[in-house]
């Protein structure tokens, strides 16, 4: 019974397309948040167990090399448990080490981003960049000519 079930949901769902989900409306500033979003969640699972193994280290330092206090691949029975307040400080060690991950990773597309910019504009390494803008605006100057003030 449910084989059959689940055989009919399957068969449902193979009927469906699926579509591509365009980020291309996005504004760039979005598009570069969900990346940070995606790299920071991405490497929260590693950056807890080098904090785990990084702080119990630390603690096994400071406590004389004391086997209770050994990290995880060198503990054994009898080992000392972590404090709420340790377990915290490893935790947000973690969830740190992965927002500066994210940064720099946003460090590095911004600078790639700049780079490939510079190598479209074409123009030679200390060449000036000249700006031409008009000196008044359109909707000011009508709007002077026909003597209604505008802030």
């Amino acid at each position: 019974m449910l084989f059959k079930t689940w055989s009919q949901t399957t068969t449902a769902d193979a009927g469906m397309t699926s579509t591509q989900f365009d980020m291309s409306g996005f504004p760039l500033w979005a598009k570069d948040l969900r990346r940070g979003e995606i790299v920071a969640f991405g490497s929260f699972p590693f950056m807890y167990f080098f904090a785990n193994f990084g702080f119990d280290t630390y603690r096994w330092a400071n406590n004389g090399n004391d086997m209770r206090y050994a990290p995880w691949p060198f503990n054994s029975a009898g080992t000392v448990g972590k404090t709420t307040d340790e377990k915290i400080i490893t935790l947000s060690i973690a969830v740190g080490g992965s927002m500066l991950i994210a940064l720099i990773d946003y460090g590095i597309m911004r600078y790639k981003r700049n780079l490939l910019e510079k190598e479209k504009s074409g123009f030679p390494e200390g060449s000036p960049v000249i700006t031409r803008r008009p000196l008044f605006d359109t909707e000011a100057d009508s709007a002077a000519s026909s003597g209604i003030e505008t802030k």
